[in-house]
């Protein structure tokens, strides 16, 4: 994804402010910190995946994988992160809630020592419905993409 733009980027986002920002807390919290982010425009999180990941014990005990919906989650909440950036504090702590997944696609799994890096692009914003395209990347290779819309709840 090759958004480029001339608005000025925010320092890096660390877990501390993540968890002001958005209400997810372990074992849903998917992302660890967000990089590159340009409010109204694009944010990359980033995923540290660790053996210890309690999802691990049963997906799958042999060959440890992250499962696809937790990939999409992990674009979800650094689209949530980019929604709060854009809005203000606000939006801090407010429930976003899926709407659509399209054009799912899962290249390459993500397993525990992986560093993946969770692109989102914002590509509209209706009301309080905002549509996203992620990728998940770990170095140069694409592991995981989608389409998602979500929408942001007042209360």
């Amino acid at each position: 994804m090759d958004v480029t733009t001339e608005r000025p980027t925010v320092a890096e986002i660390d877990i501390t402010r993540v968890m002001q920002m958005i209400p997810h807390r372990y074992p849903m919290l998917m992302i660890d910190r967000v990089i590159d982010i340009v409010p109204d425009v694009r944010a990359t999180g980033v995923k540290n995946i660790s053996i210890n990941e309690q999802y691990f014990q049963g997906h799958f005990p042999q060959r440890p994988v992250m499962p696809g919906v937790l990939i999409i989650e992990s674009m979800a909440q650094t689209a949530a992160v980019l929604v709060v950036q854009t809005l203000g504090s606000a939006a801090e702590g407010k429930l976003v809630y899926f709407m659509t997944v399209d054009d799912a696609r899962f290249r390459r799994p993500l397993t525990p020592g992986d560093t993946a890096y969770i692109h989102v692009v914002k590509q509209r914003k209706r009301g309080n419905v905002w549509k996203f395209r992620g990728e998940a990347k770990v170095g140069d290779t694409l592991c995981a993409e989608a389409t998602f819309s979500a929408m942001i709840l007042d209360g």
